[in-house]
Formats: C-alpha cells, structure tokens, sequence
C-alpha cells in the first residue's frame, strides 16, 4: 500500500507516536509524507518516507495530484482543528479528492488508528 502521513505542527509529536505504534506495519508499505511531518518519521521513528514539500509550499497539493491518478491508497492526515492555517483551500482540496477518488482518509488519532489496523 501507498500511504501518505501528514500532520499540522500542533500534530507532528502525535503522528510521531502513532508512528513508533504501528512502526512494524508501516515498514511493509510504501510512505510518503510533507516536508517536516516526513523527516520527522525518518529521524525519530527510522522510517523510509519519501518527503514532499511542505504542506503549506504545496505539498498536500502533491500528495493529492498523485491520490488523483491512483497512486495513494490511504491518507493519514492529522489536523489542528483549532488552528487556522494559510493553506486551508489546499488542505480541503486534498480531502475533496480523498473523497472523489474513494480513498480512505483519517484526520485525527482515533481514525488513523482504525485505518492503520485495517491496513496491518
């Protein structure tokens, strides 16, 4: 599977825990992440993350170009939604396409959770 990790800053410290959780399963996947959120998971969890821009540099854009042509099966997108943020058109275009193109896409722990069991 193509998974794509993705977390505002208030959110990166969980996504790193979530990480280290379901280190193991997320080691026998392909992964993709924004630009801190993925050298965050390479540094601190050791894994192989191939790393985008970051969000607001146009990286949940990307992340959504390639869910559009089919080359993401699963989103984990952990977002503060106590923060505003800059890029807020881009953040509902990639949920949109998650949507549209019928990919699983969670947004906060408890969803990332059921997703990432689902996909062990």
């Amino acid at each position: 599977m193509r998974i794509a990790l993705i977390a505002h800053d208030r959110m990166k410290d969980r996504m790193v825990a979530l990480a280290r959780e379901f280190a193991p399963m997320l080691r026998q996947h392909q992964l993709m992440g924004t630009g801190t959120t993925g050298g965050r998971l390479v540094d601190e969890v050791g894994l192989d993350v191939e790393r985008l821009l970051s969000g607001p540099l146009g990286g949940d854009l990307q992340i959504g170009a390639r869910l559009s042509v089919g080359e993401v099966d699963a989103v984990v997108f952990l977002r503060d939604p106590m923060t505003p943020q800059p890029h807020e058109p881009d953040i509902n275009a990639l949920v949109r396409a998650c949507d549209v193109h019928d990919v699983p896409c969670a947004t906060n722990i408890s969803s990332a959770r059921l997703l990432l069991r689902a996909l062990g």
